[in-house]
């Protein structure tokens, strides 16, 4: 049996853990530092990521997590989940943002790349491995970099920014910048589960 936590502290995980079930995946919500230890993998929802951040922060979580996930936690990480798993984050607007992040994936991603929450959209992306999965981008961030052994593994095409990184790949790790569970694809989670060592 797999088990699959979803990070709670903040955003939508509730979402998530439905497209789970449907799935017929078991699950788990993680609050605190000894959740992780029951669980196969990991989804980081999308919510604020400062606000996220710190909370990992502050309930001393971050580091279990971060040493989980460079032991080979399966994560994936949704729109401030994708900024929590970077190496390098900027913010469009402000730059340079010192944020809490785990630091545990080789991406460079700027915050609000396509604009606040008025430039939302939903479009198709074409995802190595995966297929073409329907996306809500909502103040999204977007990968800009990536280094090995960091892969990007989808792109969306946007009139304003141009191509930019939507999907990236790094071992054991999965960064999404879109929302999945609001147009409730469920292609991308049968990846993921896929991937967890039963």
């Amino acid at each position: 049996m797999v088990l699959v936590g979803v990070l709670a502290l903040q955003g939508d995980f509730l979402e998530h853990l439905e497209i789970l079930r449907e799935l017929g995946v078991e699950t788990k919500i993680v609050k605190k530092p000894e959740d992780l230890s029951t669980v196969n993998a990991l989804i980081i929802p999308g919510g604020e990521s400062t606000t996220i951040g710190s909370l990992l922060a502050i309930k001393g979580l971050g580091e279990h997590l971060a040493k989980h996930i460079e032991n080979g936690l399966p994560v994936m990480g949704t729109c401030a989940g994708a900024i929590l798993l970077a190496r390098k984050v900027v913010d469009r607007v402000v730059g340079e943002t010192n944020q809490y992040t785990l630091r545990v994936m080789n991406v460079g991603i700027v915050r609000n790349i396509f604009g606040r929450q008025r430039n939302s959209f939903i479009t198709n992306v074409e995802v190595e491995n995966v297929g073409v999965v329907r996306a809500a981008f909502i103040r999204a961030p977007g990968i800009v970099e990536a280094w090995a052994p960091a892969r990007i593994t989808g792109y969306v095409e946007h009139p304003a920014v141009g191509r930019v990184g939507a999907v990236a790949e790094q071992n054991n790790m999965l960064a999404l910048t879109f929302h999945p569970e609001i147009t409730g694809d469920k292609k991308i989670y049968q990846y993921f589960v896929s991937k967890i060592k039963r």
